[in-house]
């Protein structure tokens, strides 16, 4: 027995996006990335010169409300790039996407669109 199931192949799992932690490679971000303003967040971009899977920070500031709502907003950006993740490789990217005030109240779907129309922004100035 190969321990194969049937005539089913398995299918690559993409790779798994990395996180940026530290405050120094978010200032490289926003130093050297191109960014795109849209209505739920902000996005910054860098495109790194190896193919390896993304790397993504979030951040939101006091300004959008108190922890509990922060942390709220952070995990919606989280879940939305999950989403664009599935179908729209972002390897080679360094990203980071800042949450507004409007990323807690907006639809679901309205951010999903609003990140893939950063990332468009983002991808054709460069």
């Amino acid at each position: 027995m190969d321990g194969s199931c049937g005539a089913e192949q398995a299918q690559p799992v993409p790779e798994r996006s990395g996180r940026l932690k530290k405050r120094k490679e978010f200032l490289f971000l926003a130093a050297r990335g191109r960014k795109a303003p849209v209505s739920g967040l902000v996005l910054q971009l860098v495109r790194r010169t190896d193919t390896g899977a993304a790397r993504i920070g979030f951040t939101v500031t006091k300004k959008v409300g108190n922890a509990v709502v922060r942390n709220r907003v952070r995990r919606r950006l989280r879940e939305v790039v999950r989403n664009v993740e599935r179908d729209t490789p972002l390897n080679g990217l360094d990203l980071v996407l800042i949450g507004r005030a409007a990323t807690q109240t907006r639809p679901f779907d309205a951010l999903v669109s609003d990140f893939r129309k950063a990332l468009r922004l983002c991808q054709k100035d460069g």
